[in-house]
């Protein structure tokens, strides 16, 4: 569930939350994808605005690697939806035999610790 104190930010043109404004200090807030992981370094409101409309949705179209337990080496994922509460990525990993291509993983949000980009 994300933070009650994150901000929403969404696109002018459609609404689509296109991440969050997290809390980082005094007058800053740290840029957030819509799963929690940090898109910027801390800035003021603005600048931190500014950084989720300049990357927009493009995180969707980028590789991601995922931690799994009892695995030594990540995953190669893609992510196929974010909600509120939960994200689901799928494998794209031809080197992970213990799933078939396009396995999805249902992930709690925000994701920031086991979920990184590749």
């Amino acid at each position: 569930m994300i933070p009650a104190d994150w901000i929403p930010h969404r696109r002018a043109q459609d609404g689509e939350v296109l991440g969050y404004l997290a809390p980082a200090g005094e007058g800053t807030r740290t840029p957030m994808t819509p799963f929690g992981h940090p898109a910027g370094e801390p800035a003021d409101e603005d600048g931190a605005r500014a950084v989720l409309d300049a990357r927009g949705l493009a995180y969707l179209a980028d590789p991601w690697l995922l931690e799994l337990p009892g695995r030594a080496e990540p995953v190669t994922v893609r992510i196929v939806e974010v909600g509120p509460d939960r994200m689901r990525v799928a494998n794209a990993d031809h080197g992970y035999e213990e799933a078939d291509l396009g396995h999805v993983f249902v992930l709690e949000v925000p994701e920031p610790g086991r979920l990184r980009p590749a």
